[in-house]
């Protein structure tokens, strides 16, 4: 629970600390910005190195110039107090998270009476731009959402989602999607991709240039999809178990009979990785190991830091969901809305995923470019009530996934430790959603053979980095010690995308080459429609 505000305090000897410092910069900076007007001699201070406002406008006046410097001590000297309240870690977090969101709301940046650079544009256009910008502000208010791109320019199936492909086998909560092979011979274990139920699976078949499906295919894997179905009020009773059964087990064993493998290699990203892994470890209570390996990409298996998502997670919030879209609804249970979720996430880089385009969109009248990440960002799914709280409460709140014998799912003791199968964990080194130190916590949930690997950036830049990009970098280290930083400090950096490291260890456990299937399916399984199907197109 949030504690009382009066509750909250900072030492006395601390507070003076702060306000001295800021008594003196504050002067400071009035007799650099604004002194020299009033016959003060300032010194030149050293340029603004926020983007918000690297402008020339911002610098042009000194009365532009005093007001973003001051708004940055001001916003400085907040964080700082927030960072000096004596509490426990968790609140500590939560205040700071508040005091930030505050502080990012507040930036002069954002509103048309302080924004210089606005405000030219404005007088440049005639007020064109800012009629624009209602035009766009208005748009938006009638989809419910800040637009991120240019959502015109994309369309699923037409330029994202378009590697070549077939619907094979379909049920209530998912489509299973096979690629046509890009190569004359395949693998003889086909790669079985269990993308995040939180967003459309396309984040790993963006386009052509970018797309991991594609790149495995080339690879010459079998692969295929999970492509999940957005739920309606129709599918808003489904739990965890439903999800882990009717679709993450029916599709493994739908691609072990469509192909007649008898062992198929499986990746799972993000929760897409908490559902494969339970998954697994359900059939291996049940005596049944179909997998010959799992990749787990940023994905949760310990859940003892889960970053800055911790501020959203108490018993009392996890209640309130229980009691308004879980089992204890009244009237039963309900649809956790996609817009929802997508609204969350965003607020958790608040400058880059909302104010940027609040100043962008509506004060200056841009249209954001295009760009298909963030076309896929807003393309928001929903859940249903009973699944999203047994994963907020087993999960998040109270960490049992990781005990063996803690959770009965789908009728059996869960114990991830029955998985002896080798294992590729990828992780990112700034990813705010899943903490690279927690992913890397899954390596002492496993016996068998493992491999760890970071990779630069975030949550979903650092796994879309195709190898022709040549960007960014990848850190590798074959031993495993206890603790990720000792991990990091023996590790070695090379340049380049993590895919070709992946790849590399998934060969030999892909079995001997076939001769590639000239068509979709196979053993009373056929074509039900092309790629990417039905289900991914459905809008939250």
């Amino acid at each position: 629970m949030w504690k009382s505000l009066s509750a909250l305090s900072i030492p006395q000897a601390a507070l003076s600390e702060l306000q001295a410092d800021y008594l003196r910069d504050a002067t400071l900076l009035w007799n650099s910005v604004l002194g020299p007007a009033a016959g003060e001699s300032g010194a030149p201070l050293p340029p603004v190195k926020d983007r918000r406002f690297s402008a020339a406008d911002w610098q042009a006046q000194p009365s532009t110039d005093y007001v973003a410097r001051m708004y940055l001590l001001n916003a400085r000297t907040l964080m700082q107090m927030a960072e000096a309240v004596q509490a426990d870690e968790k609140t500590k977090a939560r205040v700071r998270f508040a005091v930030q969101q505050w502080v990012d709301a507040a930036s002069p940046a954002n509103y048309l009476a302080f924004n210089p650079e606005a405000q030219r544009k404005a007088l440049e256009t005639g007020g064109q731009s800012i009629v624009q910008g209602m035009q766009l502000l208005w748009n938006d208010l009638r989809q419910g959402h800040v637009s991120q791109t240019d959502t015109t320019q994309f369309e699923v199936g037409r330029n994202v989602a378009t590697t070549e492909g077939a619907v094979v086998f379909e049920d209530e909560l998912f489509q299973l999607i096979e690629y046509k092979p890009l190569t004359a011979k395949v693998a003889e274990r086909p790669l079985l991709m269990v993308p995040p139920c939180i967003n459309k699976y396309y984040i790993m078949d963006l386009q052509p240039a970018n797309s991991l499906v594609r790149y495995a295919v080339a690879q010459g894997n079998r692969v295929f999809m999970l492509s999940w179905r957005n739920p309606d009020e129709g599918l808003a009773n489904r739990s965890w178990d439903d999800y882990v059964e009717q679709a993450v087990i029916r599709a493994i064993h739908t691609v072990q009979a469509l192909s007649g493998a008898k062992q198929i290699n499986t990746l799972g990203f993000c929760v897409g990785g908490t559902l494969l892994a339970t998954a697994l470890a359900v059939l291996a209570a049940r005596g049944e190991h179909p997998a010959a390996s799992m990749t787990l990409l940023t994905a949760l298996l310990d859940f003892s830091d889960t970053g800055m998502l911790d501020v959203f997670i108490d018993e009392a919030a996890v209640q309130l969901r229980e009691v308004t879209i879980g089992d204890k609804a009244p009237g039963g249970p309900k649809l956790l809305k996609g817009q929802e979720l997508a609204t969350a996430f965003n607020f958790l880089r608040p400058n880059d995923l909302v104010w940027n385009y609040v100043v962008g969109n509506y004060l200056k009248g841009e249209m954001p470019p295009a760009f298909d990440l963030l076309y896929w960002n807003g393309d928001s799914t929903n859940l249903p009530g009973p699944m999203y709280c047994w994963y907020l409460r087993n999960t998040y709140l109270e960490n049992r996934l990781r005990e063996p014998g803690a959770l009965t799912v789908c009728g059996e003791r869960l114990d991830l430790g029955l998985l002896k199968l080798p294992i590729y964990l990828y992780a990112s080194r700034e990813d705010h959603i899943v903490p690279w130190q927690s992913a890397y916590a899954s390596t002492r949930l496993f016996q068998g053979p493992r491999r760890f690997v970071l990779g630069a950036s975030g949550h979903i830049a650092g796994v879309i980095n195709p190898p022709e990009a040549r960007k960014r970098s990848h850190w590798t280290n074959d031993s495993l010690p206890d603790q990720p930083d000792a991990w990091l400090a023996g590790a070695q950096e090379h340049a380049g995308s993590w895919w070709t490291d992946w790849s590399a260890w998934l060969a030999p456990h892909s079995g001997r080459q076939l001769t590639a299937p000239k068509t979709y399916g196979g053993r009373g399984y056929e074509a039900i429609e092309p790629a990417p199907g039905r289900y991914v197109k459905a809008s939250a």
